[in-house]
């Protein structure tokens, strides 16, 4: 190596190591609650500003959860008679929103009062099952027919209003937006093939293409992180793939069972990885070298505004 290559190799060090975490260890997984602390139903994990991580099914059916970093559990709610929820996301002003699949709803849930209203109801639906969310509050909202092998895909406007947006899927589950909000990744479980549309000004979607179809197992959840790249779980196949924006599979993670069902980001700085894990009925996580974007916007949520 010349001198010159060696200057731009040592200068460079210290962001590489920075950037992927110096002193740690990545992308191994270990056990944040007890074995059986969640029913099988364990499903829809988010993390709130604080780092507390909540998913549904914690104890019994019908409840969601709360789990502190360290890994303490409790009931956090009792769902609504009736309802069973799936995936749960936070808008930027910390309103929950949970996709309710029994009752065909998306329910939204004041945290600062534990008050569950019905935020959106189509009985057309046949389990509105994971649910992403744009910048400005828009939801995206995924619908298998897992009798049929069919899917759909729903928008959910800021006053709840409620499109179909695509049809004649598969059995469409996890479902993401991209960091730039110009794209909606959504995958078919049964199918195994991940889809990318665009997102047009108006909210409707158009130009679907194949980002990347695995060979074997299924797929449940999935989230970006703030580069854009995809972790999905791979059920059945007991790990979490990294997939770039281009449809490369960068990594896969085990994650200590054969059934994640969805994961989310948080920790103090983003980039902890929590996965709800069916086979052990609890959650596990690992460290990760880029933040997730869900963290990403919660820390711009925060940010006070600038004094005019």
């Amino acid at each position: 190596m010349d001198r010159r290559t060696f200057s731009r190799t040592f200068m460079a060090l210290p962001a590489a190591l920075h950037r992927a975490g110096a002193g740690e260890s990545l992308f191994v997984s270990t056990p944040l609650t007890d074995e059986g602390s969640f029913t099988d139903g364990i499903e829809g994990p988010v993390c709130d500003a604080e780092g507390n991580v909540y998913a549904v099914s914690f104890a019994r059916q019908p409840t969601i959860g709360k789990v502190t970093p360290d890994g303490k559990g409790e009931v956090w709610l009792e769902m609504p008679a009736g309802s069973l929820g799936n995936g749960i996301r936070f808008d930027r002003r910390g309103m929950m929103y949970v996709a309710d699949y029994s009752g065909h709803n998306i329910l939204r849930i004041d945290p600062a009062t534990r008050a569950v209203q019905v935020f959106a109801h189509n009985s057309s639906m046949s389990q509105p099952n994971d649910i992403a969310i744009t910048r400005g509050g828009v939801l995206y909202a995924s619908d298998p027919n897992w009798k049929e092998k069919t899917g759909q895909i729903w928008r959910i406007d800021i006053d709840g209003s409620m499109h179909q947006v695509a049809g004649a899927m598969g059995t469409a589950n996890g479902i993401e937006v991209s960091p730039d909000g110009r794209t909606l990744y959504v995958n078919e479980s049964e199918q195994r093939n991940v889809w990318a549309f665009r997102i047009r000004p108006d909210g409707g979607l158009s130009g679907k293409r194949l980002l990347v179809q695995f060979p074997d197992h299924g797929m449940d959840g999935m989230r970006c992180d703030v580069d854009g790249n995809l972790y999905i779980t791979r059920y059945g196949k007991g790990v979490v793939a990294k997939v770039s924006p281009r449809g490369k599979v960068l990594r896969e993670v085990d994650v200590l069972g054969a059934r994640p069902s969805n994961l989310c980001f948080g920790g103090p700085d983003g980039r902890t990885c929590y996965v709800t894990e069916v086979e052990h009925r609890r959650l596990v996580q690992f460290r990760v070298d880029r933040p997730g974007l869900e963290w990403k916007l919660w820390q711009n949520a925060r940010k006070p505004k600038a004094a005019r």
